[in-house]
């Protein structure tokens, strides 16, 4: 489930200044500090991996963030949600679940016969 899932254009969130503060303006962290509660403007794709989020700013301002940065408020300024697992996507959750057997034993592995027919046979392939 992602971002776009959970929040819509106008929802309040809460930024988590603690996990942003090494990327920001002096501007912006004030107006944070003053109210940390911000509204989404828009989404934005940030590193073609996940969603992120442009958030007005008590001050005005516009400002994106991580999808792990914000805490997703209900109604009443209740947290609802943090959003932390950003790398839990479709292929994480489907890897954890995966039971790997291997169909060779370690000492067929190191048998060396088995190393001199794969060696010829790749060098074959590159002649």
């Amino acid at each position: 489930m992602t971002i776009l899932d959970k929040v819509q254009i106008g929802n309040p969130v809460r930024v988590n200044l603690d996990r942003s503060k090494d990327r920001l303006t002096k501007e912006t962290i004030e107006a944070i500090n003053s109210s940390s509660e911000c509204t989404i403007i828009d989404f934005k794709i940030t590193d073609g991996k996940g969603i992120g989020v442009i958030l007005q700013l008590s001050n005005g301002k516009e400002e994106w963030f991580f999808e792990n940065e914000i805490q997703i408020l209900d109604k009443e300024g209740n947290i609802i949600e943090n959003i932390e697992n950003k790398n839990d996507n479709i292929v994480t959750r489907n890897l954890k679940n995966l039971n790997y057997e291997t169909n060779y034993k370690f000492n067929e592995l190191l048998n060396p016969v088995n190393f001199i027919t794969w060696l010829v046979v790749s060098v074959k392939d590159i002649l």
